[in-house]
């Protein structure tokens, strides 16, 4: 088998926008016919440039090569240029070509991908939400109440959620994210997240585990003076309390608070995940398939955080396909704790497949096709182009004022 051409993809993500701006999808074709669908995560540069690098690697690295030798085109990808290092652009890219092998793989042998490696261990896979505006964009006029910036607003859409089945729910109140962080939390950045916290917990009591989002945002000592707030409440994590490049940061945090410490959104490779477990800094790590490598690159994590009694719980904030994949590596882990979902899986941000990701009660239900068990729908795709200029995600360019 050999791979043979590659189509790229993106998609302008129809309103809410929940899971970004656009998604950057690739499907691979072998000379025998077979297809296999990869998405790249990267928020780095365009999705045009983004494409551009996957056809680039892919005629440097894939094309003619068979799609079962997953390490050698691993490393071909990963040591080009003389690099041999991780970088979050190139991970994203590879990460999306690994993807669509895995799918031709799975295709090939009849099997979903889970079941080549190591097998299922969970039939269901329980999930969480983030608490998006119930009505209107993602993106709301940050001058007005809504879900991101008002606590009673918050505690009632949690509740619906709830209501509506999930068992956990993610919130980030905590303040601005800037090209200059860390930052010390503002008085009225503790106020705030701690009333989330509360009204949250007291809308939904002992029925769901609540999630702290930041994006490593804080110093250190910013991020104890936070944990201290959280800690009566009880989360189920403290996510990315200090910037991603220093391990020893965080790991002075997760020593200090009896809350766990989530990760890895941010990160890419074995060996960056393998600096946050050494460190203690973590013990949830948060890969995102779209960017960490792709599937086999989690599994190994996975197992690396086996040994040090740590769990994962996959990142997702981009398009379906990355959904696909991180169900299929949390279906195979042992030490899998929650996924990350966009909402139920419904609407809008499904419109880009012909199929469906199956969500029933707060938790999703691993499909039993073969790859990866999703298929672009190109006419969709083609009718919602991206006509915007702004990346997938952006930082403030402002220092926070304290």
């Amino acid at each position: 088998m050999k791979l043979d051409s590659i189509e790229t993809f993106v998609f302008g993500n129809p309103p809410p926008r929940h899971g970004g701006r656009y998604f950057i999808f690739v499907r691979l074709t072998t000379a025998c016919g077979i297809t296999g669908v990869g998405e790249i995560y990267n928020a780095t540069f365009g999705p045009e440039l983004c494409c551009a690098m996957a056809e680039e690697m892919f005629a440097r690295q894939f094309e003619g090569c068979d799609p079962h030798h997953i390490e050698k085109l691993w490393r071909k990808s990963y040591g080009a240029g003389y690099t041999l290092r991780p970088d979050v652009t190139v991970m994203g890219v590879l990460s999306g070509l690994e993807m669509a092998c895995w799918d031709i793989i799975g295709k090939a042998a009849g099997k979903p991908v889970y079941e080549l490696m190591g097998g299922q261990v969970h039939e269901r896979l329980r999930s969480y939400t983030y608490l998006y505006p119930p009505e209107g964009d993602v993106y709301p006029d940050p001058e007005t109440p809504n879900v991101y910036n008002d606590p009673d607003i918050a505690a009632e859409v949690a509740l619906q959620r709830v209501d509506e089945g999930f068992t956990a729910v993610k919130f980030d109140p905590a303040g601005p994210y800037t090209i200059y962080d860390g930052h010390q939390p503002r008085m009225e950045d503790l106020e705030r997240s701690e009333m989330f916290v509360k009204r949250i917990r007291e809308a939904v009591g002992t029925r769901a585990d609540l999630l702290f989002g930041t994006h490593g945002q804080f110093t250190v000592s910013g991020a104890k003076r936070m944990a201290r707030r959280l800690e009566p409440y009880e989360p189920l994590w403290f996510e990315e309390p200090t910037t991603p490049e220093n391990p020893s940061d965080m790991a002075e945090v997760a020593r200090f608070t009896s809350v766990p410490i989530s990760t890895g959104e941010r990160l890419c490779t074995k060996h960056e995940f393998a600096r946050v477990l050494e460190a203690g800094a973590a013990s949830i790590l948060q890969m995102d398939l779209g960017r960490v490598g792709g599937l086999l690159e989690a599994k190994k994590i996975a197992s690396m955080a086996e040994t040090r009694q740590a769990q994962i719980a996959p990142h997702l904030y981009c398009g379906p396909v990355v959904a696909a994949a991180n169900i299929q590596i949390s279906a195979c882990s042992p030490n899998f704790l929650i996924l990350e979902s966009i909402g139920t899986f419904e609407g809008s941000y499904m419109s880009c497949l012909k199929s469906s990701i199956t969500w029933e009660e707060g938790y999703v239900i691993p499909s039993s096709e073969p790859g990866l068990g999703v298929e672009l729908d190109d006419e969709a795709i083609a009718g919602s182009p991206y006509t915007g200029s702004k990346l997938h995600l952006d930082l403030a360019h402002e220092p926070v004022v304290q």
